[in-house]
């Protein structure tokens, strides 16, 4: 009898323990601020990951649940990329390379995100400024772990510039 009731006793012992611990939720990505992108970029070059969004985009809402929230793609991005989180309608003057940019009443959005895009405005869409400063690379729409795996591993494994996409898109492994 006295066994059972250790028993018992251990076995609210540990079912309290567990239910006072508090849930841990998964890793997050640690988005940067462009001007924080900027800065890092001066002392170790990386490509620029986007994030362009609008607060209204449910697609964009999606993408933050489902792929930004996958652990390989939080440690890729977070190894090979400075990953950037930016709103497409921000009113704030944004400033790249030496130039302002502020909104504009006719897109109803940032100029940055129009000369991002160039003027092809949708979102979500993942932006890649490679190293070389070469022009933004925009990618349109909702990207699943999978796509997005083999565009960021094009330019974080440093292919692009050196291999058609094309080429590299045929004997691309997803490994995500």
């Amino acid at each position: 009898m006295p066994k059972l009731t250790t028993a018992i006793i251990m076995g609210f012992v540990l079912f309290f323990s567990l239910a006072n611990k508090p849930v841990v939720k998964g890793e997050k990505l640690k988005w940067m601020t462009l001007k924080e992108a900027q800065q890092a970029m001066l002392k170790e070059k990386k490509p620029i990951l986007i994030d362009l969004y609008t607060d209204w985009c449910g697609w964009c809402k999606v993408m933050d649940k489902k792929t930004y929230t996958n652990p390989n793609v939080i440690a890729y991005l977070e190894q090979n990329f400075y990953p950037v989180k930016l709103n497409a309608e921000t009113k704030e003057a944004v400033s790249w390379n030496e130039k302002t940019y502020n909104f504009n009443n006719a897109s109803r959005t940032n100029d940055f995100a129009n000369y991002l895009t160039y003027g092809r405005l949708s979102f979500p869409t993942t932006i890649i400024i490679p190293t070389d400063n070469s022009g933004p690379q925009p990618v349109p729409g909702y990207l699943e772990v999978k796509d997005l795996e083999l565009i960021v591993r094009y330019f974080g494994d440093g292919k692009y510039g050196k291999q058609p996409f094309a080429d590299y898109q045929k004997a691309f492994k997803s490994e995500w």
